[in-house]
């Protein structure tokens, strides 16, 4: 696999980690009697009779100043491959080479002794990463002020919730400042004030040449935070290069799996969108367009579906949904016994220069359950420097 790295000058140095050939396999542990046999073959200096392989031939480079993702599904081995390099496991080939000064984010709470209070794991894991004595009593408040846990400060760990640990482990990361930042989903747990305050400091620690690696369902993350990117496939990589183009290529691949799983699901359901066609006019125009989405569903058993329609960002943002139960109205019957029709208007639609995709659902008279789905995307063309998804009217006057 080639490195992945930047040309700029400041990436020309030494690599700060590089991976060669990295693989890990675990004992199959499944029927009874295996974790047995794996231990006797291990104390004999056996390999077990059966493994599974969940991560294999991994070579990567990572330079100081880099910030790489990585994406992939539950069980792709994102997880595996950072606690390989944060050295938490030994892998079965393949080697890690490196001396950065690496903090760790990976499973909530590790590391933190749940008997002990915040305070006094704070000290425990800042002495890990060279922190102690007069520097730490000098970090102490600059510490306890990133957290924002108040009086817990003092209690014991095992008294926080899930979103207070990472916040005292953000908070440790955050004074000790490593050389490279490794973290797992984290920034998925907590509030919204305080992901944000994370990603502040991580923008900043990154304009000062830190170096991050960042796990994350959240391909909006992995964009903003994150120049490149890595797709891991049943523990190989299948991408690799710019964050954009590789988040994008990952989620293309989603939503196509997702077609196909929603097209199996409709096959035996009892509600189904038969067709849905899509007009548009004069959506380029700063002034607002429309967009007519015509619906025609059916029942197998005769039964009036509501239907719904969504509208989003190609990554998923929504920016607006309704259907017919929440508007209070019932699909008009049209032609056979069980088939329904429906026109959805949007009117003034004054969207952003981008992508975007339409989503219908069929669902049952009770609007609990969605039966089937089909989609259409579409592109808004035009050149505007303004933020966000849509187009306001809008104007400036003197004060």
């Amino acid at each position: 696999m080639s490195a992945v790295g930047s040309t700029s000058p400041v990436m020309r140095e030494a690599p700060l980690v590089r991976v060669e050939g990295l693989s890990k396999r675990y004992p199959v542990v499944g029927a009874s009697g295996d974790r047995l046999s794996a231990l006797g073959r291990l104390l004999l200096g056996r390999a077990p009779l059966r493994e599974v392989e969940v991560l294999s031939g991994i070579d990567l480079t990572i330079h100081r100043g880099e910030s790489l993702g990585i994406v992939g599904e539950n069980g792709a081995g994102k997880s595996t491959l950072l606690k390989l390099i944060t050295g938490t496991l030994t892998p079965s080939t393949g080697r890690v080479v490196g001396e950065a000064r690496i903090g760790a984010l990976l499973e909530l709470g590790a590391g933190f002794h749940p008997e002990y209070s915040g305070r006094e794991n704070v000290r425990m894991a800042a002495a890990i990463h060279g922190l102690a004595g007069e520097a730490l009593a000098a970090k102490l408040p600059e510490i306890e002020a990133f957290a924002e846990i108040g009086r817990y400060f003092d209690e014991p760990v095992k008294h926080y919730s899930s979103g207070m640990v990472v916040r005292l482990g953000f908070a440790v990361i955050a004074a000790t400042r490593p050389d490279l930042l490794i973290t797992d989903e984290v920034l998925a747990v907590g509030d919204e004030r305080f992901q944000k305050k994370c990603i502040r400091w991580i923008d900043q620690y990154l304009a000062e040449g830190g170096t991050l690696l960042l796990v994350s369902h959240s391909t909006y993350h992995v964009q903003k935070l994150c120049r490149h990117a890595i797709w891991l496939k049943d523990g190989r990589i299948e991408a690799q290069g710019d964050a954009f183009d590789v988040t994008q290529r990952y989620q293309a691949w989603l939503e196509q799996r997702e077609a196909v799983d929603l097209a199996a699901t409709a096959a035996g359901g009892d509600f189904r969108i038969d067709a849905m066609e899509v007009a548009m006019h004069g959506m380029e125009s700063p002034q607002g367009g429309t967009i007519r989405i015509a619906l025609r569903a059916s029942s197998r058993h005769g039964e009036r579906p509501h239907l719904l329609v969504g509208l989003s960002r190609i990554d998923g943002t929504a920016i607006f949904g309704t259907g017919t139960e929440i508007d209070g109205v019932a699909a008009w019957p049209i032609g056979a016994e069980g088939q329904v029709g429906a026109q959805l208007v949007l009117e003034d639609v004054r969207l952003q220069p981008g992508d975007y995709r339409l989503r219908a659902h069929a669902m049952d008279p009770e609007a609990l359950r969605v039966f089937d789905t089909v989609e259409r995307t579409f592109s808004v063309g035009g050149a505007s420097r303004e933020f966000g998804l849509l187009r306001l009217p809008h104007r400036w006057e003197a004060p």
